[in-house]
């Protein structure tokens, strides 16, 4: 009986928890979500310095327009 209580108040916890998760965004907050700084890639230079550095030394991966191999080389 023991377990099957602490088993109902973990699956009490957890859907609180996701229910938690499926609030919506107010309108007054979208306008701070939609700043630049805010966005995923918010310098599409910077990001693309980022990407070529790292798929430089990614010998595994391809395709994505930049020169080099494993070691690191322009």
């Amino acid at each position: 009986m023991k377990q099957v209580t602490k088993v109902a108040v973990a699956v009490a916890l957890l859907a609180a928890l996701a229910a938690s998760g499926c609030a919506g965004v107010e309108p007054w907050d979208r306008d701070v979500l939609a700043r630049p700084d805010m966005q995923i890639v918010s310098d599409p230079s910077e990001a693309a310095a980022d990407d070529h550095i790292y798929f430089s030394k990614e010998a595994s991966s391809g395709g994505q327009g930049f020169g080099g191999g494993g070691c690191g080389c322009n």
